[in-house]
């Protein structure tokens, strides 16, 4: 599945899915094992999980979905690896938000003190 290119997608419209994935603490969680462990495979990355291996791999390919983790085959297996670039654009969309309030606070600040 090829993504469109960053000038023609909505910035809320390509966020949604992404911060959606995130969104579950199981989802959440295999982001950060990824992260910090490097890629993995289902039976690695379900071994010390609270859900089954099926529940892992449906997690997987919602994360896969959003664009955040990638699958290659090494063998038999399945490895799952962390997509950098979804994250950075998730810190990016969080820096745009961040900016907006800081300016809506700075129009505040200067609304209450005239």
């Amino acid at each position: 599945m090829s993504r469109p290119n960053a000038a023609a997608r909505s910035p809320v419209r390509d966020a949604a899915p992404l911060f959606a994935a995130l969104g579950d603490e199981t989802r959440l969680g295999l982001i950060l094992r990824l992260s910090s462990g490097g890629p993995g495979s289902i039976t690695q990355l379900s071994a010390k999980a609270a859900v089954s291996r099926q529940a892992i791999t449906k997690h997987l390919r919602v994360l896969a979905d959003a664009g955040l983790v990638r699958s290659t085959r090494r063998g038999r297996e399945q490895v799952w690896d962390l997509e950098p670039n979804r994250l950075e654009d998730a810190h990016a969309c969080l820096d745009r938000i961040s900016a907006q309030w800081d300016t809506a606070l700075a129009r505040l600040k200067l609304f209450v003190e005239e």
